[in-house]
């Protein structure tokens, strides 16, 4: 038999997606599966992006450009120009979803065996789209009880190598919902043009900021034009993640030019996609008003809700729709697979993702889990409830005093 392929068998499982099979058991068998573990939300996709697909009128679905349909990415320079981003259509290149952005940034910019560091946790596929480009990826650890915030410059300072060749955040962050302040932002500038590294913001969230919180992106920052590369997606803003269309944004034009061979050999980006992320570019404001309204009463819900279960603790996330919470639990992923498997409560039972996979430092998160509050509000009171009761009888419930313990211990 032929060996399988050491980079196959290095690649992870996705910690969202791995416990689908125990779901699908536990669906057949009658009880309710709410689905908190990943981020498709329930608000309906933008009227004008859909009437684009319905009223399609073309005979032929052709290949676009390579780098996306023209007048798409005008659009979309339009758009940047609107939140601060002074790019142009040449800047921009249309990708199949972000994660192919995300690829093609770390195979444009990084040799195999270069490093670059990352804020954990994080999006769990950054360690495959790093296994993918060969590139390491080093994690440096922020902190639930710190909310996630960044640390401070000198832990950047002593990960930096020969080999570091950049920093990657997500902002505002998947799984963390945190939303990095203009002075964290200012000091990744410093850092990045002490070091001459690049600056790759994953910003597809930026439209979800609460509390009166701004967005600032990494292309605002003055003197990034060499450095600074923008990963997007009209999956979450405008609640289409099957359209599976991202963009990678930058001013380098080394950055842009060398993306493009990448962009070139998978050919182009969807057609329909486009079509429908381009008349999307009309959606009006109260559209995103009305979604960031819903998500900050679903985010109220779910996180008060966290803190109030006894053990449980979960920081206020700043944006997204994500939230991190640490469970009294002696490990979480079998926690998630024991609620899908073993039990119910009101015929319902709750899946989460656990947190192991949005790490790369070994043991950490074990004890947590990624809740994504993306579905209606009497789902997520019934989850509250669920989740309540199933930490009441789990096994492995490990109270705070001895969780205490065995930190002290380590």
């Amino acid at each position: 038999m032929p060996f399988i392929s050491k980079k196959g068998y290095a690649m992870p499982e996705s910690p969202i997606r791995k416990l689908v099979p125990f779901a699908e058991k536990a669906i057949k068998s009658g009880k309710e599966v709410i689905h908190l573990n990943i981020g498709q939300p329930d608000i309906e996709t933008p009227e004008v992006a859909l009437n684009a697909i319905k009223n399609l009128d073309r005979h032929v679905i052709e290949y676009s450009h390579s780098a996306g349909f023209e007048s798409y990415r005008r659009g979309l320079a339009n758009y940047y120009q609107n939140h601060g981003m002074m790019v142009n259509h040449n800047q921009i290149i249309v990708t199949n979803g972000g994660s192919e952005a995300i690829t093609f940034a770390m195979m444009s910019c990084f040799n195999a065996e270069d490093e670059i560091i990352v804020p954990e946790p994080f999006y769990a596929n950054y360690n495959s789209f790093a296994l993918q480009a060969g590139v390491h990826l080093k994690p440096l650890t922020c902190y639930l009880e710190e909310s996630y915030a960044l640390p401070a410059v000198e832990k950047f300072e002593e990960l930096i190598t020969s080999r570091t060749r950049g920093i990657m955040i997500c902002n505002p962050g998947n799984p963390t919902g945190y939303l990095y302040t203009k002075e964290e932002l200012e000091l990744l500038r410093q850092i990045v043009l002490k070091h001459d590294l690049f600056l790759v913001a994953d910003e597809v969230y930026r439209e979800f900021c609460y509390d009166g919180k701004v967005h600032h992106s990494v292309l605002s920052l003055e003197g990034l034009e060499s450095n600074a590369i923008v990963v997007d997606s009209v999956s979450k803003r405008y609640s289409m993640c099957g359209a599976r269309v991202g963009a990678l944004v930058s001013k380098n034009p080394e950055v842009i030019s060398t993306a493009m061979k990448f962009a070139q050999a998978r050919l182009s980006p969807p057609t329909i996609g486009q079509i429908a992320g381009e008349a999307a570019l009309d959606t009006p404001p109260s559209y995103f008003q009305n979604v960031k309204d819903e998500y900050v009463t679903r985010r109220d819900i779910m996180v008060n809700g966290l803190n109030a279960i006894d053990g449980v603790g979960c920081p206020m996330p700043g944006g997204a729709f994500y939230a991190m919470a640490k469970l009294p639990v002696d490990d979480a992923e079998k926690f998630c697979q024991w609620m899908l498997e073993d039990f119910s409560y009101k015929n319902a039972t709750v899946m989460m993702a656990p947190a192991q996979g949005f790490y790369a430092t070994k043991g950490l998160g074990k004890d947590e889990v990624r809740i994504a509050y993306v579905l209606e509000q009497n789902k997520l009171k019934l989850a509250l409830e669920v989740l309540e009761h199933a930490l009441k009888e789990y096994p492995g419930r490990i109270e705070i005093a001895d969780r205490a313990e065995s930190v002290e211990s380590i």
